[in-house]
């Protein structure tokens, strides 16, 4: 046995960890889209109902929350994400998606599998804590809609307000390396469409025309000058442009181009700052290229920033190496990827805590820091990821079960 399950038996997850790896193999062969997720949420709650918890399901569409009352003490919530990504697996494991078109690359199967393992434990050890345990299964991260659906459905008045909300994501980073850091720990996301106008016309005749492919990729080059040139060094930002449409034959100029993309910030002043600037350079270069009339730019989605609380963050990394070991508890930087559980926290106004796991086999990751291939592990959101099971699984369920430990009772 290695240290690493050892050490799990510990926190009372040894013992499950074939079952749990079931239930993670399971998850991931039948991935759920956004707010679809009816089979996956039936798989948490009926975990949850075996723990003896109090199952609520439908909770904004799909979200299942369980509630169980171990006397008096703190209340702590736990939160997952369900919800799979639309991209076709090339992972060639024997458990791999079922569903063409549709994967879980971004690891919400193994947080379901964390959070149904660390409320087992949870339960089977309910004479070493008090207090009341919240554990939220989560529909639609990956739409920035989940969480707001869960609360507009009532989370707030329904069940107990939590004294610290508690959420963790697996990455590419080593398996069993655990990382956070106080402040913001993932950044704003907002998400456009951007449709700009011209006049069409055969493509002999460019003089008759308005040519909105023109137009949008002025439009895409002075977009990218917004971080260069607008954004101090000492700040951060970026701005992808993911799709830019337009025409549908080689010969025809069209009426309109579509652009659509996506900026990351980290600060409420940046933020407001690119957003700005993309309003105006969208509007000049219309305006510069004659355009009939405005382009119209319409919203997406948008993450907030999440912040981890300086004083709960203390908590939960002293837990964390009392538990693993200093050697895997690390801080790490604000990471550009984005995240809703920051809602929770916020909409609440309670103290929260956001980590992250290492899901990458610690031999690989090694070699390829060591050959200067790291940019070529599969990173969350490709098609070939796909997180080692061990340690990832046994390390997930055992960081829930001690974050929550830190406010309920000693481990």
């Amino acid at each position: 046995m290695t240290e690493t399950r050892s050490r799990s038996i510990d926190v009372g997850v040894g013992p499950m960890l074939d079952d749990l790896e079931a239930l993670y193999k399971d998850v991931h062969r039948h991935p759920e889209l956004s707010l679809a997720e009816e089979r996956t949420a039936a798989l948490a709650a009926e975990r949850l109902r075996k723990a003896d918890f109090d199952v609520t399901t439908g909770v904004g569409t799909t979200g299942v929350v369980g509630l169980l009352r171990n006397g008096d003490g703190p209340t702590v919530m736990l939160r997952a994400d369900m919800d799979a990504l639309p991209v076709q697996e090339q992972t060639g494991l024997d458990y791999a998606s079922a569903t063409a078109g549709v994967m879980h690359a971004c690891g919400h199967d193994m947080h379901v599998a964390w959070l149904a393992g660390a409320t087992a434990v949870l339960a089977e050890a309910r004479d070493r804590w008090h207090g009341t345990l919240l554990a939220v299964f989560q529909p639609a991260e990956e739409t920035a809609v989940g969480a707001q659906a869960m609360i507009d459905d009532g989370l707030f008045d329904r069940f107990p307000k939590p004294d610290v909300v508690l959420g963790q994501h697996v990455m590419p980073s080593p398996a069993g390396i655990i990382g956070t850091r106080a402040g913001v720990i993932t950044s704003a996301a907002d998400s456009f469409e951007i449709r700009m106008f011209g006049r069409g016309a055969h493509g002999s005749m460019p003089e008759a025309s308005i040519d909105p492919v023109v137009m949008a990729a002025a439009t895409v080059m002075r977009l990218q000058t917004i971080v260069s040139r607008e954004v101090a060094p000492s700040q951060s930002a970026v701005v992808t442009i993911g799709a830019l449409q337009a025409g549908t034959k080689e010969n025809v100029i069209p009426d309109e181009a579509v652009i659509k993309l996506n900026i990351r910030t980290f600060d409420e002043g940046v933020r407001t700052h690119v957003l700005d600037a993309i309003t105006r350079i969208v509007e000049a270069e219309a305006q510069a290229s004659g355009a009939p009339k405005p382009p119209e730019i319409t919203a997406l989605d948008h993450y907030r920033l999440v912040r981890n609380d300086p004083d709960a963050v203390t908590r939960v990394q002293a837990a964390f190496r009392e538990r693993f070991g200093t050697e895997r508890v690390v801080d790490i930087p604000p990471i550009s990827a984005s995240e809703d559980f920051g809602s929770f926290g916020n909409e609440w106004e309670v103290p929260s805590v956001f980590w992250t796991v290492g899901g990458t086999d610690p031999d690989t990751y090694a070699r390829a820091k060591e050959e200067g291939r790291i940019a070529e592990l599969p990173t969350n959101h490709n098609p070939r990821f796909a997180p080692v099971i061990h340690p990832t699984l046994e390390t997930g369920v055992g960081t829930l079960v001690g974050a929550a430990l830190a406010w309920l009772g000693a481990p």
